[in-house]
């Protein structure tokens, strides 16, 4: 493979020591900026020898990812974190060194941003993932793990030329999907803007170059008409002699990008808004300067939204409004104080920005993350793998928000597309567990319903409810997902737990034993053995099918040369008994629909516990090679439950016929699943239905009561 060319970085144009000391200078301690230089010395010294793919020595990125954070004002262990951020990653360099050279606190930055270099992972999505959630998890701790690691994304993507063109896309992908949102759920909109312009630039290239060159020539048209717009809007607000700042401002390429793209409209509609945001010294200035503004000209209804009164979650606050322009075009302002302008561009890093002036920190986004914070904790929680994690935080990163109340009138920002589900786990995640019903705007609602802005929301619950798996086709936020994930995960565990104690004492009385006949000792030889914490692990691991039965019988019953003499002829002797009611483990299959009555017998499924057959079904004749799969079942008496069976019916064409049977079926006690015509000609219908019965007898009762009608010709019970 040919080397990527080495671009060479003017010595003039490199950013050195000198310039981020200088830097510092401006609003750090003489001895805080000592240590930043010590810091340095000490990563030139670790990193010495390294190049980037640039071919300039590699210490250079740590200084950049160290300038963004000093531009930023920020603290000096964060700076000094930046320049380390890469030792104990790439180099010999181990935590506990820079705990002893630089602190606690600085060698926890470094180490949160630092990859598992340690650990073998199945796929590099795996890894990926993993090395995420780590991150995330440090970022818990303390904030400023994720603001060095987006300033290292940055100087990443700023300098990504070099890369091969598949590494280039892949990070840019990265970037969009993950650092750009995390940077805008932290407010930072600075970060956020410009991630997302490399990152569309280098994921799209030829796209964005179309795109800017339509901006450029778009912008040189509207100069004249940007020019009359202002100059009024300047006009209307001197005259009542405020103190402003006016600013026009250019739209985002990618935002124009998204816009196009999800087809809010063609590019001349899209980029034909004028914008320009106002910024005063007050809340109750920027309400007067609405009022002048819709003064002015006419506002477009349903456009207005206050932010200052309901923030967006990651803190944002302002006031936005569109106007009708001269010439009918589209004006777009917005309204703010100064601190709301300084946490709108730096959002989370405003809290260290002005941290040691006397300016008030009115800092919203400080207490916005730190609840998103506690919130990634408990999926963090919930997740069963780094997977499932990262797949829940993309879900959360993309906030499209609906603002909602609650009976109490307090307010809670949901994602675009909330149900009732996730505003009863937004509430509270027992809420959310044991809801069954909703109230919206006072009338009751399913729970799959969209919730709109400004409606009022109120769950009903009831004890002994519990989250139904339906639930997850409809949830929009993470937090409502995760928890119920977590909820079945926690059932099905306890239901293979229970299937596999049942399993494994069927498995001990064919043997004449009973699991009250085994000594402690041996459970615990098998736990060791095994590796299983305690019986329920071992139990639950039956229950799946994972382990069998009969060999942990054996092997709890090792010396029982007479019982295993007997196994033959009593393995069979008592089947286990199914109650259909065992949940997530025990699954009926689809190819005979088994109905209590039937004869049945079980095969063992590697993770998914128990499979149901009749023994008349076809496809066993495909699993008989592997009889240590197969176990003997039998129904319990009085079996509870519905059970799904399919029926064909084949009609003469009259019409209402099919509403005909639905009603018989209805009346015989029996609820219609599905129904499709199998075959149908001039004359006949074939139709199948599938509906739910208790057993055989009722399953004959329905097969009676349709037979009755008289355009039914045959009835029959089907097979797949």
């Amino acid at each position: 493979m040919a080397k990527p060319a080495v671009i060479a970085v003017p010595e003039e144009s490199r950013f050195l020591i000198s310039d981020l000391c200088d830097l510092l200078d401006t609003y750090l301690d003489k001895d805080q900026v000592r240590q930043v230089y010590s810091a340095y010395l000490f990563g030139a010294e670790a990193h010495e020898g390294q190049h980037r793919m640039s071919g300039e020595p590699y210490i250079y990125h740590p200084l950049e990812v160290a300038r963004i954070l000093a531009e930023m004002h920020m603290d000096y262990q964060s700076i000094v974190a930046a320049i380390l951020h890469d030792v104990i990653e790439d180099t010999d360099t181990i935590k506990e060194t820079v705990t002893r050279e630089f602190g606690e606190e600085v060698a926890e930055l470094v180490d949160g941003v630092s990859k598992l270099t340690q650990i073998k992972f199945n796929s590099q999505a795996e890894a990926h993932a993993e090395n995420f959630r780590k991150m995330m998890l440090a970022m818990v701790r303390d904030l400023r793990v994720i603001l060095v690691k987006l300033a290292d994304r940055l100087h990443n993507m700023r300098t990504l030329g070099v890369m091969r063109t598949d590494k280039r896309r892949r990070i840019a992908r990265e970037t969009l999907d993950i650092y750009a949102p995390i940077a805008n759920r932290l407010g930072m909109n600075q970060i956020r803007l410009e991630l997302e312009d490399l990152g569309f630039a280098t994921l799209y290239p030829m796209r964005y170059r179309v795109l800017s060159e339509a901006v450029r020539k778009a912008r040189g048209n509207r100069k004249e008409i940007l020019n009359k717009i202002e100059s009024a809007i300047q006009s209307r607000l001197d005259q009542e002699g405020l103190g402003y700042r006016l600013q026009s401002r250019e739209k985002h390429l990618y935002s124009l990008y998204k816009k196009i793209r999800d087809r809010v409209g063609s590019f001349a509609e899209v980029f034909d808004v004028y914008a320009f945001r106002v910024i005063v010294d007050s809340v109750d200035t920027c309400y007067r300067v609405l009022g002048m503004m819709h003064n002015l000209y006419k506002p477009v209804p349903g456009k207005f939204k206050d932010y200052i009164a309901i923030p967006k979650a990651n803190g944002y606050q302002s006031l936005h409004t569109v106007l009708f322009g001269p010439y009918g075009v589209p004006i777009e302002v917005q309204i703010r104080t100064d601190d709301m302008e300084r946490v709108a561009e730096a959002g989370i890093a405003a809290h260290w920005l002005y941290k040691s002036s006397d300016r008030p920190a009115g800092n919203n986004a400080q207490t916005h993350a730190r609840e998103w914070l506690r919130e990634l904790l408990e999926m963090q929680r919930n997740a069963g793998n780094s997977l499932e994690f990262l797949e829940n935080v993309k879900i959360d990163l993309f906030p499209d928000e609906v603002y909602v109340f609650t009976p109490a009138g307090d307010i809670l920002n949901l994602p675009r597309g909330a149900t009732a589900v996730d505003f009863a786990y937004a509430v509270h995640t027992d809420v959310g567990n044991t809801c069954i019903a909703a109230k919206v705007d006072r009338r009751l609602a399913p729970l799959r319903t969209p919730l709109l802005n400004g409606q009022t929301v109120e769950i009903i619950t009831a004890t002994g409810a519990h989250p139904n798996p339906a639930w997850l086709n409809f949830v929009a936020s993470a937090k409502a997902r995760s928890n119920i994930r977590h909820y079945l995960k926690n059932l099905r565990n306890d239901e293979a737990t229970e299937l596999g104690q049942r399993m494994l004492d069927r498995a001990l009385h064919s043997i004449n034993r009973g699991l009250a006949d085994i000594p402690i000792a041996e459970f615990d030889r098998i736990m060791v053995e095994s590796g299983f914490k305690d019986r329920d692990a071992l139990f639950a691991d039956i229950g799946l099918g994972n382990r069998m039965a009969m060999l942990v019988a054996r092997r709890l019953v090792p010396n029982d040369e007479e019982g295993a003499e007997r196994t033959a002829d009593t393995a069979h002797s008592k089947p286990l008994a199914i109650r259909g009611t065992e949940g997530m483990v025990v699954h009926f299959a689809r190819c005979c629909r088994p109905i209590p009555g039937d004869n049945i017998i079980g095969f063992v499924s590697a993770g998914r516990g128990l499979v149901i057959h009749t023994e008349t079904c076809k496809n066993l004749a495909d699993y008989r090679s592997r009889p240590d799969k197969w176990i003997d079942v039998e129904w319990q008496p009085l079996t509870e439950g519905e059970f799904p069976a399919e029926i064909r019916v084949d009609v003469t064409n009259q019409k209402g016929v099919l509403a005909t049977i639905a009603a018989e079926i209805s009346e015989a006690g029996s609820n219609i699943e599905n129904v499709t015509i199998e075959e149908r000609d001039g004359l006949d219908t074939a139709l199948k239905f599938t509906i739910t019965v208790r057993d055989r007898q009722h399953l004959a009762r329905v097969m009676r009561c349709v037979r009755k009608v008289p355009a039914v010709m045959r009835i029959s019970r089907s097979r797949s």
